[in-house]
């Protein structure tokens, strides 16, 4: 429902149907044919755009190229998305929008996953920094080519506010982001500075601060899909045995970097007894040997721990709002605290085998360096190695901070190959980092 200006009313009770102003696009466009919801034509926007098809060569924990059965982060991008698609829809959420959002949400991470994100968050630290969810809001309403402004400014997808709204996973500015415990506000947020305006055209009428239905069910199936799914990678790869967790050492160690990555304010205890609850299900793979019988036990534990956690939060979010329809602003999923620190220790497992491992730190460093040696070198030749369409933008910048955003936007669209490529044709042989 909306009033006279088209703002809709956030009140909490009987959800309402999606409105004219959840469809309605930034730039407007023409009426096409009704065989196709303004929704099904978002979700069709994000599955043909360049920048989905770049997930399929960029890490999601470990290098593409380095396995062939690992995740890349478009194979789990397609697996959030059908998680999602389903848990939004027996809540009530249009599925199309919710599989939008979770086919988006990673489309802004750089190459080399988390690692190249801190080394292009350290390059923009003076104008605003850098954050995968902010680029991906930036890659959907102007990097991607798709419509545009009647001035001829880039509007990217052009997606409806509905969409754009599912894909914020943190609903708030740099400025404007949550404090923690410290005192200090965290890093993570949905927008740079210079991408406010559509911002706070996605966001009118919403309440401040809190993401919408849709994009909690993303947020809440890509948790879930990337902590079993990374538990899997890891399993297959040799990283990891379950059965180490009964050496009282590993399972400090364990302990000790799951509350440092995921779970500060809690005790050793709950963390023990989270992983203890896991360990007791009855399909548990503690031992894996890679025969076809134990890829089969695998898939069944990463099935059956899904369906665990996203039947937890769909039966703990019905019984809070019983039948109801939810939609937008109408509810939040509600997540058990058993659930939540299940699904923690599942990262927290990745995390001290996979991503805290001693024999990775060498590599994760030279990634860091190749990426910043990138962004000094892309700044200091101006057009000169840039795409096109940023080498326009580039002309089009203002001054140098406008200028180095286009220069991270750039290299934040490689993959990890062709950012090593690139590398090696503009600065000479870069060692092999995947």
């Amino acid at each position: 429902m909306a009033d006279a200006v088209g703002t809709p009313e956030l009140v909490l009770g009987p959800a309402p149907a999606y409105t004219a102003f959840d469809r309605e696009r930034w730039v407007p466009e023409p009426p096409k044919s009704a065989y196709r919801t303004d929704f099904e034509r978002d979700r069709a926007r994000i599955l043909h755009s360049s920048a989905l098809r770049r997930l399929g060569a960029k890490t999601q924990v470990l290098a593409p190229v380095t396995d062939d059965f690992i995740r890349t982060r478009l194979t789990h991008s397609l697996e959030v998305a059908q998680v999602g698609r389903e848990l939004g829809r027996l809540l009530g959420c249009d599925p199309d929008i919710v599989d939008a959002a979770c086919l988006s949400h990673d489309l802004g991470h750089p190459p080399f996953g988390h690692n190249g994100e801190r080394a292009l968050n350290e390059a923009c630290a003076q104008i605003g920094g850098f954050e995968g969810n902010a680029q991906t809001l930036r890659l959907l309403s102007r990097l991607e080519p798709k419509a545009a402004h009647p001035d001829g400014t880039p509007a990217g997808l052009n997606l409806t506010r509905a969409s754009l709204d599912a894909a914020c996973k943190y609903p708030w500015a740099a400025p404007d982001a949550p404090l923690k415990a410290d005192g200090t506000r965290s890093g993570k947020f949905g927008a740079y500075q210079d991408d406010l305006p559509v911002f706070s055209w996605i966001r009118e009428g919403a309440p401040e601060g809190r993401a919408c239905m849709e994009a909690q069910v993303m947020d809440l199936s890509d948790d879930i899909s990337y902590s079993v799914h990374d538990v899997e990678d890891a399993i297959v790869g040799g990283h990891l045995q379950l059965k180490w967790m009964d050496s009282p050492d590993q399972r400090a160690r364990f302990i000790g970097y799951t509350q440092a990555w995921y779970l500060p304010g809690t005790s050793a205890d709950e963390v023990d007894a989270a992983l203890a609850r896991l360990e007791a299900l009855p399909g548990w793979v503690r031992s894996f040997g890679g025969t076809r019988a134990d890829m089969a036990r695998l898939k069944n534990m990463t099935s059956s721990l899904i369906g665990r956690f996203a039947s937890a939060a769909f039966k703990r979010t019905r019984a809070t709002y019983e039948s109801r329809i939810l939609t937008r602003y109408s509810g939040s999923v509600a997540v058990p605290e058993e659930t939540r620190l299940e699904i923690a220790v599942l990262k927290g497992l990745a995390a001290t085998f996979v991503m805290e491992s001693d024999v990775r730190q060498p590599l994760y460093e030279r990634q860091r360096e190749l990426l910043l040696e990138l962004v000094d070198e892309l700044s200091r030749t101006g057009e000169q190695h840039l795409e096109p369409m940023f080498a326009e933008d580039f002309r089009a910048a203002q001054d140098d901070a406008g200028r180095l955003r286009v220069v991270v936007d750039q290299i934040a669209s490689l993959t990890d190959r062709s950012a090593l490529l690139l590398h090696e044709r503009i600065l000479g042989g870069a060692p092999t980092l995947l």
